[in-house]
This record gives structure tokens, C-alpha cells and sequence, in this order.
């Protein structure tokens, strides 16, 4: 252990009492995927979205105190309909979470390029989820250069030849306060992303009924931390953050309420490259 952490292991138990005897301010990253309210209810028992925000909160309290300054935390979460309208529980829980300390600084949006086509009577099929970002501060660490993307074939014809106003910040015309500096952007081969992340649904950890890709926590753990940072999922089902966590070199504690999905974490985190910590 390093701090008192259990650092690169996988803790069987709830996360709101294992988290207790945790130290303050010793995590760099929290990311991950409850349970939605009423989903898994043969896995997990299921939540009421009415009685979620009262279950979740505990929890986050934990999140909060263990989250260094520095750190973020990333919940992927998705509202459900309830007798033909959407439920508030997100929302609900969001202004709770401020309530609780926590800055709401930003919102990431999951889209599900290869979801399956479906239609209700009164809507159609969900293809996105929302990755909620919560900070203690507003001065966070973030790591932008490690997430950048290709800038795309666009720029060779859009950056040959700058018209006047391609090299001053040019003000939005409709008056939103917007503006661009398109000749920042010439000579360079990247860009920084949008906060929309088009990333398939198809994970390599099948063996849990709600994997989330694994390109979705390692987009954050880059994004978020560096090597050596450790990343908490409290409820880690089997493993995939923690499995990305230890390929990116970072160090990683997966807790998880249901003894199976704990040994099924730990048999593929022995077949990944082993990372040794640097000791202090």
C-alpha cells in the first residue's frame, strides 16, 4: 500500500463503507457506471428512480472526500422513462451533488454509433449517455494534449488561403458572444476535441451485462491523469476501467458489491501487462 491506499487491486464490498477507510485527498480520478435506476435488478437489486438521489448521495460524500483538490469525477449515467415521460432522477441527483460541494463543470455526451435501431409508440431509441463531469475545485487537473485528434482533410483547403477575417477573432454574426480565430490553427497536424464522444457500444469484457466500452474510460484517464495517478471505480463491475487503468500505466482500485465480478476483474487484470508503481 502507498498512503494507505489499496493500490492495483479489486476490493469486494460497498463502496459507501469500504471508502471509509480511505485518506483524504488521495485519489486522482474517479470514473464510473452505477447502476441506472430500475436496471440489474436481478445483479444489483435495482433503485427506484424516486428513492436514487437518497441512495446514490452517501456515496458521493465518500467520492468527495477521498477526490484530491486536483482531481475529477466522471459519472456515466442515463435518465429512464417513467409512465411516458422522462424521469428527473438525473437532474434531481445533479442539483443534489452541488448541493453536496460539488462543481457540475462540464457534460460529456456517450453517442452510441452502432446502437440497434428500435421505436416506441411515443419515442425512438436511445443512442447517447451522459458522462457528468464534478470537481471540488475549479482549478482541476486536465491534460488536453493527450486526447487531441487528427485535424481532418477539411484543413488543407480551409487554411490554404486566409481571408481577412480568418486572422482576427472573428465575432459570431448572431450575436451569442462566440468567436473564431481560424489562423490558430494552421501548421498544425491536431486539434482538441468536442464533448461529444462517438464511440461504439461494443466492449471487450462481455462477461458483465452493463460493460461500457473500454475506449470510454480510457479517453477519460488520459484526459484527466498521468502516469502513476490513481483512478478509483466504485463500482467497477468486471474491471474495465481498472483493465485500462493498468494499461495506461496508472494505478488503479476497482470496488464492486458482487463476489462474481470481482474474480472475473482479477483473472483478466493477471493477463495485462504488469505495471510497477513507483515507491515514494
Amino acid at each position: 500500500m502507498i498512503q494507505n491506499l489499496p493500490l492495483n487491486s479489486i476490493l469486494h464490498g460497498d463502496c459507501e463503507d469500504l471508502l471509509k477507510d480511505f485518506p483524504d485527498n488521495s485519489i486522482d480520478l474517479i470514473i464510473t457506471s452505477p447502476p441506472y435506476a430500475d436496471r440489474r435488478s436481478h445483479t444489483y437489486g435495482g433503485v427506484s428512480p424516486d428513492e436514487y438521489v437518497d441512495w446514490f448521495l452517501p456515496k458521493s460524500e465518500q467520492f468527495l472526500r477521498v477526490l484530491k483538490p486536483t482531481g475529477t469525477f466522471i459519472l456515466n449515467i442515463k435518465e429512464k422513462a417513467v409512465n411516458g415521460e422522462r424521469h428527473t432522477y438525473v437532474l434531481e441527483l445533479i442539483l443534489s451533488l452541488r448541493k453536496q460541494g460539488w462543481l457540475w463543470t462540464e457534460e460529456f455526451i456517450w453517442h452510441k454509433k452502432n446502437s440497434y435501431p428500435g421505436k416506441w409508440p411515443n419515442r425512438f431509441r436511445d443512442s447517447w449517455e451522459r458522462c457528468l463531469q464534478f470537481n471540488k475545485e475549479r482549478k482541476f487537473n486536465m491534460y488536453q494534449e493527450a486526447v487531441m485528434v487528427p485535424m481532418g482533410d477539411w484543413a488543407k483547403a480551409r487554411l490554404k488561403n486566409l481571408s481577412e477575417t480568418d486572422q482576427i477573432r472573428d465575432t459570431s454574426r448572431v450575436e451569442s458572444g462566440f468567436g473564431k480565430n481560424v489562423s490558430n490553427w494552421v501548421g498544425r497536424d491536431k486539434a482538441y476535441p468536442t464533448n461529444v464522444l462517438h464511440l461504439a457500444t461494443e466492449c471487450s469484457n462481455k462477461n458483465h451485462s452493463a460493460a461500457f466500452p473500454s475506449a470510454l474510460p480510457e479517453w477519460f484517464v488520459k484526459l484527466f491523469t498521468v502516469e502513476d495517478d490513481v483512478v478509483l471505480d466504485p463500482f467497477v463491475g468486471s474491471g474495465t476501467t481498472a483493465i485500462v487503468t493498468k494499461e495506461l500505466g496508472r494505478q488503479y482500485i476497482g470496488i464492486e458489491v458482487e463476489e462474481e465480478y470481482c474474480k472475473l476483474a482479477e483473472q483478466v487484470l493477471t493477463k495485462v501487462g504488469s505495471f510497477q508503481p513507483e515507491l515514494p
